[in-house]
């Protein structure tokens, strides 16, 4: 499958920061607040990466910024998504997250959670394309180990590995569909 033009940024906390803003409007150091606290045994993100992907979003047109004064403390940027960082954010929400147990460990549980919050509806076409998208994968893995010479050792056991892990997600996707 072809990775979308944002598929590198998937793997970075922005959609889930743009997920935040879609519902509300908040600042930077909330925002990074919020991510360590819901979402940080998946993203591990210093409160400086936050503010630069929160600058780079800026940039990109994703969100706007205005500055607040503040009586005694310093001015604040107030955030907002824009329509087209809605755009973006609810197009990453439909968008495949791929195979890899980063990918699904990153990206499906963080569309998971922002799909709680607003589209119930698409949770469980969510668990059906991500479990077909592993099997895809394992067919695959198993396909090459399949024609894989005796002498490839290393190649051999770096497949079953990824064969396993991905056993492993297929498991826990049947236990986490549950939750839901």
């Amino acid at each position: 499958m072809p990775e979308s033009p944002d598929s590198h940024r998937s793997r970075s906390p922005e959609f889930a920061l743009l997920g935040f803003l879609y519902s509300e409007p908040s600042h930077g150091y909330d925002l990074h607040r919020r991510l360590v606290a819901e979402l940080g045994h998946n993203w591990h993100v210093s409160q400086s990466q936050t503010y630069a992907i929160l600058k780079r979003l800026e940039t990109q047109g994703s969100i706007s910024a205005t500055t607040v004064e503040q009586e005694k403390l310093p001015a604040i940027q107030f955030l907002k998504i824009t329509p087209a960082g809605r755009k973006r954010f609810e197009t990453w929400l439909e968008t495949s997250s791929g195979s890899s147990v980063r990918s699904v460990r990153l990206e499906f549980i963080s569309r998971l959670y922002f799909a709680e919050k607003f589209a119930p509806e698409k949770i469980s076409p969510m668990f059906d394309a991500q479990t077909a998208e592993v099997q895809n994968a394992l067919g695959r893995l198993e396909a090459a180990l399949a024609g894989l010479p005796d002498g490839q050792k290393f190649n051999r056991l770096g497949l079953q590995l990824r064969i396993r892990q991905l056993n492993s997600i297929l498991d826990w996707l049947v236990e986490c569909r549950k939750a839901f």
